[in-house]
């Protein structure tokens, strides 16, 4: 049997939810399959094998290093501010020589992934925009990326102070 055009997430909001270890590990196991379907969807969208993989890699760091395992966080329930501190704290302190290139790279890819998500029903169209405001707040996130560059001694709290990654 082909396989279809457009393959559907068949998930509920609460299937993202965890609690115990045992339920994490089953939502990254979600999130996997959903990070899967976004790479087929780009490719079947016409985009080239290596661009979708690229997509996916970054989409993949998003979903599961930060929004999972550091932010704690429904992948399909989407708070204000969890991109602005994933693009202006978390990924600026995880990155061994954060450039604006690579965050807008990843960032691109966020987008992407809320699309799509959006397109399965699995984030509303007022949380894609907000999303998608705060994916768009370059020079911000060019700004913090500067000054984080440049703190010298006790500097980092102050700098953590403006856009903590705390949730």
């Amino acid at each position: 049997m082909p396989e279809p055009l457009h393959p559907e997430i068949e998930y509920e909001h609460d299937d993202f939810e965890f609690v115990t270890l045992e339920d994490e590990l089953l939502v990254d196991q979600r999130c996997q399959q959903v990070l899967k379907q976004f790479y087929l969807n780009l490719q079947q969208r016409g985009m080239r094998v290596e661009t979708a993989s690229e997509l996916a890699f970054s989409a993949d760091l998003y979903l599961r290093d930060y929004l999972l395992d550091f932010a704690r966080q429904n992948i399909v329930r989407p708070q204000p501010g969890i991109v602005r501190i994933f693009a202006a704290s978390w990924f600026i302190t995880h990155t061994l020589d954060p450039d604006i290139v690579s965050l807008e790279r990843h960032l691109s890819a966020v987008a992407e992934l809320y699309r799509f998500l959006h397109c399965q029903h699995l984030i509303s169209a007022d949380e894609l925009a907000f999303l998608v405001e705060e994916i768009g707040q370059t020079d911000f996130y060019q700004k913090r990326i500067d000054s984080f560059l440049n703190i010298h001694g006790d500097g980092f709290e102050e700098w953590d102070a403006e856009c903590p990654a705390k949730f």
